[in-house]
């Protein structure tokens, strides 16, 4: 069993309330979620307005297929948010 994990840090500079923050979250986590059949959530800085940490995980029995899907979904979340990666930190174990 492989288990994939990565921590994305973005930046959104247009919000100014937590209101805003939540519904941009929660469009981009559920939309992830469904397309790649992963787990995500935010897991970081819920009480800062402009900062959002999103956690991903995938379980899978090959180190490439985890490598993949944490790309692809990486990708999805790049063009499917106006917000700036700041980091990236993946994991597979």
């Amino acid at each position: 069993m492989i288990i994939g994990t990565m921590l994305i840090e973005l930046h959104a500079p247009w919000v100014h309330s937590l209101k805003e923050k939540r519904m941009v979250v929660k469009s981009l986590c559920a939309k992830a979620g469904n397309k790649f059949n992963i787990s995500i959530a935010e897991v970081d800085k819920q009480d800062m307005h402009q900062a959002i940490v999103i956690g991903i995980s995938c379980v899978t029995d090959e180190t490439a297929h985890a490598n993949s899907i944490l790309d692809n979904v990486l990708n999805f979340i790049e063009s499917n948010t106006e917000a700036q990666v700041v980091s990236v930190e993946r994991e597979i174990l």
